[in-house]
């Protein structure tokens, strides 16, 4: 009997350089050369007799012919990947890769506990921690799941809220010891402040107050400024050059230790939540699932 897809090796070619925009970019993918992947492509423009790519000398693009033979190919190479995925959940031994992509405040402080525990867990499972204060593409740049920080926009993603994180302004006791420590926020106003700037819009990030029942947004403003890593505030803080506001959790052991003190404390209250995403449960592996399911967990009291 004829094997009846002996050429899927072919097709794969097809749909990497379609993904990767061209031969050599395709060929790098599937550790191959282009010309390898040149005649994988012949070989299947002559298999279906028609042709699938449009190739010109600065790029290449699919016809329509080739479109709609890609758009099924993926599909079909989707089923596959669900089946084998379903097989190794159901073998009761994880295995796989798993990419996650955090911001640097869940990525230093909250994820490295739960890392470890799922890693003794899983030791067959391996992990690519992407650790930025970015929003990633999870499906154009290929993430299986993201933590993220605020009320997540309609995607399509699925989104799980993993935790409200409470907030606090801190400062150094240096700090205070030589500008005084401020009992309002009229008197923060008169402090050095150090606001973040917000990757997403460039602006400066409110700091979260509550006024008895009344929740306040207040505006930092300063001579300083920081960007793209939110924890480089608390690392100025922490070197007496002025007041930032911050999550309790980031701060808890330099506030034991009394490198930095609690500053406002009437004022506290307010929280930002901090929500897990990952594409629907279909484009999953069993690894992924399971990270996921980890997670998401509640903390043990």
């Amino acid at each position: 009997m004829a094997r009846r897809f002996d050429h899927l090796a072919d097709v794969e070619a097809l749909v990497a350089v379609v993904d990767h925009g061209s031969l050599t970019a395709a060929a790098v993918a599937l550790s191959t050369t282009p010309s390898v992947i040149s005649r994988a492509i012949v070989r299947l423009e002559s298999r279906l007799g028609s042709q699938l790519l449009r190739r010109t000398t600065r790029r290449i693009g699919l016809t329509e012919a080739g479109r709609a033979y890609v758009e099924q190919a993926r599909a079909a190479f989707h089923l596959i990947d669900d089946a084998e995925r379903a097989v190794q959940g159901e073998a009761g031994v994880l295995t796989g890769q798993v990419r996650i992509s955090v911001p640097t405040t869940y990525g230093h402080y909250r994820l490295p506990e739960l890392l470890r525990d799922f890693m003794e867990r899983h030791p067959q499972v391996r992990l690519e921690v992407n650790i930025a204060n970015r929003n990633v593409d999870l499906v154009a740049e290929g993430y299986d799941l993201a933590i993220r920080l605020g009320p997540l926009p309609d995607s399509g993603l699925v989104a799980r809220k993993l935790e409200d994180a409470a907030l606090c302004v801190v400062a150094s006791p240096e700090y205070l010891q030589r500008y005084g420590t401020p009992s309002s926020l009229d008197a923060l106003a008169r402090h050095v402040c150090l606001p973040f700037v917000m990757p997403s819009s460039g602006r400066l990030a409110p700091w979260l107050f509550r006024n008895g029942t009344d929740d306040v947004e207040w505006l930092p403003e300063s001579r300083i400024t920081v960007s793209e890593d939110v924890l480089g505030v608390v690392s100025l803080a922490q070197r007496g050059a002025g007041i930032c506001q911050t999550y309790d959790f980031v701060v808890e052991e330099p506030l034991r230790a009394g490198r930095l003190v609690e500053v406002l404390a009437a004022l506290r209250g307010r929280s930002r939540m901090f929500s897990m995403i990952y594409a629907p449960h279909r484009r999953l592996s069993a690894a992924a699932r399971a990270l996921i399911d980890a997670l998401a967990a509640p903390s043990p009291t």
